[in-house]
């Protein structure tokens, strides 16, 4: 690995590649933390997420999932292009990753944000201001719905996510 381009992950503390969307990550990372208060605790990176295609698996990741008392809240995927190429990528995740489907999916650039409600795949704000602290969450984490994603749609939606995720798939 070339020293040049490791960094250590902000998070995890761990040597990184500085390559690609990496560096909007690094300091997406750092606004949870510092801005929106969450611990580093409350956050994992990478988190590993199998799709099926054609009988197949197809290993991938969701860049950021942040947790607020033990339930995931927040499935985040960073970019270094356009966020609108990358919203209906991560709503996939969002209902795929667990047996829940997460209730914010988030496409960012760590300069704007574009926060949608994974149920309904409606846009619910844009911007960094969107972004739920973790006080927003809890003030009202008693009226959070984690509701199943529906089994007739998951095919489909495994079939969007490998397409969308491409890139990712089997690193």
């Amino acid at each position: 690995m070339n020293l040049d381009y490791v960094i250590t992950d902000y998070i995890t503390g761990k040597a990184i590649r500085n390559v690609g969307p990496e560096a909007s990550r690094q300091i997406f990372e750092k606004f949870l933390v510092g801005e929106r208060g969450y611990s580093r605790e409350d956050i994992r990176v990478d988190e590993p997420l199998v799709v099926q295609f054609k009988g197949q698996d197809y290993v991938s990741a969701i860049d950021l999932i942040v947790f607020c008392r033990k339930k995931a809240v927040m499935a985040i995927t960073c970019v270094a292009g356009s966020i609108g190429s990358y919203e209906r990528e991560i709503l996939a995740g969002a209902r795929l990753v667990y047996d829940y489907q997460i209730p914010f999916a988030v496409s960012t650039d760590a300069r704007d944000a574009v926060v949608m409600d994974t149920v309904s795949g409606k846009t619910m704000g844009q911007g960094l201001d969107a972004i739920p602290s973790k006080q927003d969450v809890l003030n009202r984490f008693e009226s959070i719905a984690y509701l199943p994603f529906d089994n007739k749609k998951k095919e489909r939606e495994m079939i969007i996510y490998r397409s969308f995720n491409l890139e990712k798939i089997n690193k």
